[in-house]
């Protein structure tokens, strides 16, 4: 099944999503929720092609009991959010804002990222006035990290670790898929903490793994060479001396996120092999060289692995 679909700039991209959305819930077997799936997804399009920027995606997110209709676009402006009279909802046509989106679902909310902001909402399989759905707000997680870091101060120690031979390419595309769980998973503890443990336990201690990395000297070598496109580079690290415990412990909370993964109840995918086995040398080096150990260049490849037939969405 794929969960994603990339909208061209123009009108009719919004019944393309409305015939995409209504596709990807009927073959998930959540026929209930198309009405409202629909209806939602046709204002978040027309508002992404009337005020923001391409590229715009539509996605569905979430489990086939919580499911979650996403529209990504590339402009880092929030939502506009207004109240709306019964009078203005029977007559508006487009551009109504998020309250007709709440409507239609059981909750709402947008996250503003580097690459751009994401409106989501959890279709309603039967219409709800406003009072009725759970408001989430725009989260942006940069200004929380940063709101943390004002509190913390300068660590007082740090930690060389150098990553010999990084998979300049492999790491940008493990990245991604890092950044869209890490995602995924917070708004599920968000919206269904009891439901999914393994959401909490990454949610939470991705504030840490955010801290650690904005206080690391040396990472921008490694954006330089993404932006370079580069194949490999060397990177020496300083690190906080909490990063290697931190990045133990986000090494075992990501295998148990794998495991929830492959049980096919998050749609999105797991990592591919190469993005398993690059994510275990990755994550494992900050725990040797912080245990005192010399450090073991990467000895994979370096060109971007296709995901094998069975394990692909």
């Amino acid at each position: 099944m794929t969960t994603a679909l990339e909208l061209a700039p123009e009108p009719r991209s919004v019944g393309t999503a409305r015939a995409w959305v209504v596709g990807a819930l009927t073959t998930l077997g959540r026929a209930d929720l198309t009405d409202s799936a629909r209806l939602g997804v046709s204002e978040l399009v027309t508002n992404a092609l009337l005020h923001a920027a391409p590229p715009i995606l539509v996605r569905l997110g979430g489990t086939p009991v919580h499911p979650r209709v996403e529209v990504h676009d590339g402009s880092h402006a929030p939502p506009d959010v207004r109240d709306m009279s019964d009078d203005d909802r029977l007559l508006a046509t487009v551009g109504r804002g998020l309250g007709i989106v709440a409507m239609y679902s059981t909750t709402w909310g947008a996250e503003v990222s580097p690459r751009g902001k994401i409106v989501w909402f959890e279709p309603a399989s039967e219409e709800h006035v406003p009072d009725d759905h759970v408001a989430r707000g725009v989260y942006d997680l940069g200004g929380v990290v940063d709101e943390l870091l004002g509190k913390a101060g300068e660590p007082q120690e740090r930690v060389r670790i150098r990553l010999l031979g990084m998979p300049v390419r492999v790491f940008a595309h493990y990245r991604l898929w890092y950044e869209e769980l890490r995602r995924e998973l917070r708004l599920l503890s968000l919206n269904h903490a009891t439901d999914y443990p393994v959401a909490r336990k990454l949610s939470e201690l991705t504030l840490q793994v955010e801290q650690d990395r904005r206080q690391a000297r040396g990472v921008e070598r490694l954006d330089a060479a993404i932006t370079s496109d580069d194949d490999r580079a060397d990177l020496v690290y300083d690190v906080p001396a909490s990063a290697p415990a931190t990045m133990g412990r986000l090494r075992e909370v990501l295998d148990e996120a794998d495991a929830f993964c492959r049980e096919q109840r998050l749609l999105t995918p797991p990592p591919t092999p190469q993005l398993l086995a690059m994510r275990n040398w990755y994550l494992g080096e900050f725990v040797r060289q912080g245990a005192g150990e010399e450090p073991l260049p990467w000895t994979g490849g370096y060109a971007v692995e296709d995901a094998p037939v069975e394990t692909q969405a």
